[in-house]
């Protein structure tokens, strides 16, 4: 990929074959994702830094936005990235209780005190839940957040495994905030999504607390906590062409339009293959020796890279249980048409 393309131009749609696509191919997805994926609101595949399909679904147009679910995670690695990179935070191997000394922690809590920004990054921070298995609701009911996931930090099970965990995230949301002055939304509008041409995303008007709140047809902007932490689970709305730019950024390694925004040594930090296939909340794939990594969210919203391929796809999606697998939708369907 030519690293200094002009990223703002990859809306302007070109012929598939261009940049070594089959037009045919591709023409098959649209009725395919109305018969068997109909819960994809929209989908927009871009090779070479060139659109080659976009279509919206359901009602929705390029001018939508969709909640992304866990695709936010994905986003707050970044941040972490660019407040390292800015010197707000040191290092990733901080200790995450030295961030909230507003907080008392017994002597004894030695697993606890020994959890790390890495940790979190990684998910293999220890809680008392199985993997997999987090309550959100329980989480959404807490009149504090962070002391509760602190709280639970360290209860069970040691530093190391794997346990998916959107609390954990929402700690990170919470020491980019403490180290930089600014909620994640406004850090991310400043240094992030206004640099690379996204939306500015508004802050989402909380009525209530409640968990219909968090996920209801009514979100829209970045949700917040009761503290006013911007949540880093979930809670973010996106459309599909700033989930595609965003994509681009990372196989870009950071830089947009000449300008540097994110460290390419963080973005190859990140997306680094490991036994857990997870990186700094991104989840990876080796599929014949070649590597992908996905932010990832609860109904098959997607962000996928293939920097072998030179490819990103953004899938907004409806948030349905058990949605159909994304990876091989893409393998199946997408990767099919390359024709070089």
């Amino acid at each position: 990929m030519n690293k200094n393309n002009c990223l703002d131009l990859i809306f302007e749609k070109v012929n598939p074959s261009s940049v070594g696509m089959s037009s045919e191919k591709l023409s098959q997805l649209e009725p395919l994702i109305i018969s068997q994926y109909s819960n994809i609101n929209g989908i927009i595949i871009a090779r070479k830094g060139k659109v080659v399909f976009e279509k919206y679904y359901n009602g929705y147009n390029a001018d939508d936005t969709f909640h992304v679910a866990s695709v936010i995670k994905s986003i707050i690695s970044a941040l972490i990235g660019i407040a390292i990179d800015k010197g707000y935070i040191k290092d990733v191997d901080q200790k995450v209780v030295d961030f909230f000394p507003e907080y008392t922690y017994s002597p004894s809590e030695i697993c606890k005190k020994a959890v790390t920004i890495r940790h979190l990054l990684t998910m293999t921070a220890p809680y008392p839940f199985k993997n997999m298995t987090e309550s959100l609701e329980r989480l959404c009911k807490q009149k504090d957040w962070i002391k509760y996931t602190l709280n639970q930090l360290g209860q069970k099970g040691e530093i190391g495994t794997f346990k998916y965990s959107s609390a954990g995230t929402h700690l990170l949301s919470a020491i980019i905030t403490k180290t930089t002055g600014k909620s994640a939304r406004e850090f991310a509008n400043e240094y992030l999504f206004k640099p690379i041409g996204m939306k500015v995303i508004p802050d989402y008007d909380m009525k209530d607390f409640g968990f219909e709140d968090f996920f209801g047809k009514n979100l829209k902007g970045w949700a917040k906590d009761r503290q006013g932490y911007s949540i880093g689970g979930w809670g973010l709305t996106l459309s599909a062409r700033d989930m595609l730019r965003f994509g681009f950024l990372y196989l870009n390694d950071g830089i947009w339009n000449n300008k540097r925004i994110i460290s390419k040594s963080w973005i190859e930090e990140s997306v680094k293959m490991n036994s857990n296939e997870y990186g700094y909340l991104w989840w990876l794939c080796k599929k014949d020796g070649v590597l992908w990594y996905s932010a990832m969210g609860a109904g098959g919203n997607a962000i996928c890279c293939i920097p072998q391929y030179d490819l990103v796809i953004a899938i907004p999606s409806k948030i349905v249980f058990k949605p159909r697998d994304r990876w091989e939708f893409i393998e199946k369907y997408i990767l099919t048409s390359i024709i070089d």
